[in-house]
């Protein structure tokens, strides 16, 4: 196909799915953010900057595999969605059902991943790479070729239908205080979460909407005024879908057909210029380290240290600290003595954000610390209601935007592991008495 053939098709900016076509035959399906400027992408422009139909300049930007592609291709089609995370589903569904033949990688790379669903009476939502799918295996959803765009994919689906995952036995809490796990007690509701998830890895929203429609009826008519609203929030959600991560951690780009290394999902770390020695967070979180204290009316006092990196936790490099100084509840002076003797270790690896759990008092002291040492690290502060849940972060907004899961997941962790150790010493002093 020439560029003069592309311009009679009038595509829309909108997200999708096209194909390329010769005739009948599928040849390749690819996904968009925008449909018109993704299509227009194939027509490169030649070492003299002109715009061509296909040649050096394409085969420079593309390769040779993908300008035999264009060559071949004389009719492209296409079809909208309503968003990127559709786009990103419906390509995969209509790869595994036409398996054209220049999504080469799709068909043949085992290692891609898939969404699966388990088969309990509590499903869980996983992720299986295909080469350790086995035929008994029913549930699942894919091939998806690029890792992030999943992961992100599922934390979008997550917040509009809580669902259980691999994890979720040691971070049960954590997910309750975020809203990624429902009322494991309404079966039920539960049950229809998972049906959901099904229909949606399966393109069938529509589907979807008419069942929260009518649901949501039913709660009402039975006065469950509490679950009818959290099906309006679902319906909502749902056709209100907030993909922008989704957009940031992939540029959408076509690379399966001709560049091995994928290249799309990348994202740059923050840059530090040569004279500045704060130490930033780079793009894999590089390590966040938590704080908190647990005693019973100042008495057994505890602190923890715990650790997350790349966005899990390390719990070999978690550390517990006996309170020395400290007689009464002062969660201030606690934390002061974790903090210095913590960064007294300069065999352990610094961190790139610290998270204390309290608000500007610990954020104070904490800085008080670091300046001492001339060391200059980002610190947030988590602040809890009477419950001791979050319901509030602390500190610089980009950072708390940006990685605002990580730090939850800290503070969950240093939370847990302080009142463990706190009980357990209680425990051992009981003994000794």
């Amino acid at each position: 196909m020439k560029i003069e053939s592309l311009k009679k098709f009038k595509m829309p900016d909108r997200p999708g799915v096209y194909f390329f076509k010769r005739y009948k035959e599928i040849l390749y399906i690819g996904k968009a953010t925008s449909l018109k400027d993704r299509v227009k992408s194939y027509f490169g422009k030649d070492p003299e900057g002109k715009q061509a139909s296909y040649g050096a300049g394409l085969i420079e930007s593309r390769g040779p595999l993908i300008v035999k592609m264009v060559q071949e291709t004389n009719r492209i089609y296409w079809q909208e969605t309503d968003s990127v995370l559709e786009a990103l589903i419906l390509e995969a569904n209509l790869i595994k059902k036409y398996q054209p033949k220049y999504n080469t990688k799709e068909k043949s790379d085992k290692s891609f991943n898939y969404v699966c669903i388990t088969d309990e009476e509590i499903p869980k939502v996983i992720i299986i790479r295909g080469n350790n799918l086995s035929s008994h295996v029913t549930n699942t959803f894919g091939p998806f070729p690029n890792t992030s765009q999943l992961r992100e994919a599922l934390r979008i689906v997550r917040k509009i239908f809580p669902f259980l995952d691999d994890k979720s036995k040691n971070y049960l809490e954590f997910y309750k205080q975020i809203n990624l796990v429902p009322d494991l007690d309404d079966k039920k509701l539960y049950l229809q979460n998972i049906r959901n998830i099904k229909l949606f890895f399966s393109g069938k929203k529509k589907q979807i909407l008419k069942n929260l429609q009518k649901e949501m009826k039913e709660y009402a008519k039975k006065y469950e005024f509490e679950k009818a609203g959290e099906i309006k929030r679902q319906l909502f959600a749902l056709k209100h879908i907030n993909d922008v991560a989704l957009l940031k951690t992939s540029s959408f780009a076509d690379n399966k057909i001709f560049d091995p290394a994928p290249f799309f999902g990348r994202i740059e770390g923050n840059k530090v210029g040569p004279s500045d020695t704060k130490i930033s967070l780079s793009a894999s979180l590089s390590r966040i380290e938590a704080y908190d204290v647990a005693h019973m009316g100042g008495k057994n006092m505890v602190g923890v240290m715990t650790v997350v990196i790349n966005g899990e936790v390390e719990k070999s490099e978690y550390k517990k600290f006996r309170i020395r100084t400290q007689n009464d509840a002062n969660d201030t002076g606690a934390l002061k003595e974790i903090l210095e003797r913590r960064f007294a270790h300069r065999e352990w690896a610094y961190p790139s954000l610290i998270v204390v759990d309290g608000s500007i008092a610990q954020i104070n002291v904490t800085k008080s610390i670091l300046n001492k040492m001339s060391v200059k690290i980002p610190i947030v502060g988590v602040v809890k209601d009477e419950r001791h849940k979050p319901k509030a972060i602390q500190g610089d907004e980009v950072i708390i935007k940006k990685y605002k899961r990580e730090i939850l997941l800290a503070n969950s962790e240093a939370h847990r592991f302080a009142i463990s150790y706190h009980k357990k010493t209680c425990s051992k002093n009981f003994l000794n008495i």
